[in-house]
């Protein structure tokens, strides 16, 4: 007979590894899904630009255009757009990815409200930027140029005005974030609704500064951040009470 095998006990590195090219693959994944859209997307770079800069063109005095400072200006900033444009439309396939790498370490009730919670941050930022766009932008930009001294001809760098819109984007899409992060403090344990109402004037105070921090200096702009800000946190505190179960705000309390 031949000599038994000797047992090794499992090796800890081996899980730590299987989950490390997992992440691997999923990042490549997204790469891959953001290039591709970005091929697709960049042929029309220049006339999604145009769409961007609608807004503000729609406003400009019928002397004015918009002005390229740099040299490479005229290619970057249609090619800068078209790859966050990419990242943006990409946004469904980046969060499953995510879901599909966490899933499998969650609880079945965790699973079921961190899918949603997925699904609704994403329509959310969308919602966000979306507001920006049709609602945000012709009042901003109505009013800056409105504002402008007699005598001085408006004509806005394109470089520039892409940052200036993408602040904006990024910042009404993560404000439009406050009803998730508002459900995963209940879910975490963290507070509570009732806690959370409770503070709802301090809530509503810190709605303008970060609209006094995130916009240009104008109350028409602060003001359309602050108020969605604050129906958010409102919307999100109900949703609260519906996707956190009682017992767990029980335990909170406790």
């Amino acid at each position: 007979m031949g000599r038994p095998k000797k047992k090794f006990p499992p090796d800890p590195e081996q899980p730590l590894l299987a989950h490390l090219i997992e992440l691997r693959t999923r990042l490549l994944r997204v790469l891959a899904c953001v290039g591709i859209v970005f091929l697709l997307l960049f042929p029309f770079a220049s006339e999604l630009y145009e769409l961007l800069a609608l807004p503000l063109l729609r406003h400009l005095p019928a002397e004015s255009t918009m002005i390229a400072t740099e040299v490479a200006s005229p290619f970057l900033a249609p090619f800068k757009f078209a790859l966050v444009l990419a990242f943006f439309l990409s946004m469904p396939f980046v969060l499953y990815q995510l879901w599909a790498f966490i899933a499998p370490g969650l609880y079945r009730n965790e699973q079921r409200i961190v899918l949603p919670l997925l699904v609704s941050s994403s329509l959310l930022f969308y919602a966000g930027v979306a507001f920006a766009y049709f609602i945000v932008f012709p009042l901003i930009f109505s009013f800056l140029i409105g504002a402008a001294p007699e005598g001085v001809a408006v004509m806005t760098d394109i470089s520039k005005y892409l940052e200036f819109v993408l602040k904006l984007f990024f910042a009404f899409g993560a404000a439009f974030e406050v009803p998730v992060a508002t459900i995963l403090m209940v879910w975490a344990g963290v507070t509570t609704p009732d806690r959370l109402v409770a503070k709802r004037p301090y809530v509503i105070v810190g709605a303008f500064v970060v609209g006094m921090l995130l916009t240009p200096p104008d109350m028409i702009s602060q003001t359309l951040l602050a108020v969605p800000i604050w129906l958010l946190f409102e919307l999100g505190v109900y949703a609260a009470r519906i996707m956190v179960p009682p017992r767990e705000e029980a335990e909170d309390d406790g």
